[in-house]
């Protein structure tokens, strides 16, 4: 089976190493196989659109027959998920709680994982848009201790969901409590289990019904990213590295921890391999340390599949240089 025939790609490595223009070139051999594709990129640094050179941005873009492209913003995701659920939390509290709300999410705004939590949700639906309406979703994903905290989110962010369901019903259950004891719940004291106010009784049952189903929504969107994140059938991550000490080590980690969280590895691609053309003393010296460096990758990665794209000589931008890359990626056995 050919990695364009999953469903469901995530090219992921260290920073620097070429996740973009492989992510993008993959994307073309795909469309070249008769897939129709959709590539995002999870990276603030909007390497995407540098690689196709012209702007793509937050909203589906045609880049090639059969090929869109969407760049999702971290910062911006967190200002919309905030602004959501500010919106709601506003729906079923006082006015005069409106400043403590907002300044509640000022401060969850800072808090560490929420740009990653937001970019989760996002990343989740835009999974299910794009195996609704496309062959293949390829994710070139943010540098790999950043791609390895999203992957390891919906466990955790959907444990914690069951968490606020959970303390959801037992608030629920204690209101009903207090309500038949508290004079202001609108009962008569004198008869604690006579009818509640109805008006009051209705904006409670919506409030709880609303939380409910926002989470619920959540946790049902999140289990079913981790199920198709785990399915190799349908899904599997790509890492990228070079051959260079730094990237090696990287690898290593990153591998461990895929395995550990039981995510489908495809295989690495070898990067800017020296071709043998390549002369001079320098170069020379390069290919030397290049040998070492290539028999370790094939000592510590041998249980996965390896495929070996050579050094280009000149940077790869735009659409005819990113074919000529798939045609590489083609070559090597992608």
């Amino acid at each position: 089976m050919l990695l364009t025939d999953k469903r469901l790609l995530l090219v992921g490595g260290k920073g620097g190493v070429g996740k973009t223009t492989t992510s993008s070139a993959l994307a073309l051999l795909a469309t070249q196989r008769g897939k129709k594709v959709l590539l995002v990129s999870t990276d603030p640094a909007h390497s995407l659109s540098d690689a196709f050179n012209r702007p793509i941005g937050d909203s589906i873009t045609r880049l090639a027959p059969n090929l869109d492209g969407l760049e999702l913003d971290p910062d911006r995701e967190v200002e919309q998920h905030l602004a959501k659920v500010t919106t709601q939390l506003k729906r079923f509290t006082r006015p005069e709680m409106f400043s403590e709300i907002e300044r509640q999410m000022r401060l969850t705004r800072q808090s560490p994982g929420a740009q990653e939590a937001a970019m989760l949700e996002r990343m989740a639906s835009v999974i299910e848009l794009g195996l609704s309406d496309y062959d293949l979703v390829i994710f070139d994903t943010a540098p790999t201790g950043h791609t390895l905290r999203l992957l390891s989110l919906p466990e955790a962010m959907a444990a914690w969901t069951q968490g606020l369901l959970n303390a959801n019903k037992r608030s629920e259950k204690l209101g009903d409590i207090l309500g038949h004891l508290t004079p202001k719940a609108g009962r008569d004291v004198a008869n604690p289990l006579a009818d509640p106010d109805e008006h009051a009784t209705s904006g409670m049952d919506e409030r709880n019904k609303a939380i409910t189903d926002t989470l619920l929504t959540r946790q049902r969107l999140l289990q079913r990213t981790r199920e198709i994140l785990t399915d190799k059938r349908q899904s599997a991550l790509l890492f990228v590295l070079t051959p260079e000490k730094l990237p090696i080590l990287e690898t290593g980690r990153a591998v461990q921890s895929l395995q550990h969280e039981k995510l489908p590895l495809a295989g690495l691609v070898i990067n800017r391999i020296l071709p043998d053309s390549a002369d001079g003393e320098f170069l020379a010296a390069r290919r030397s340390q290049e040998k070492v460096h290539l028999a370790q990758i094939e000592q510590d990665f041998s249980s996965l599949p390896r495929y070996k794209v050579p050094l280009q000589a000149t940077d790869i931008q735009g659409l005819t240089a990113l074919q000529h890359m798939a045609s590489l990626l083609d070559q090597a056995g992608l």
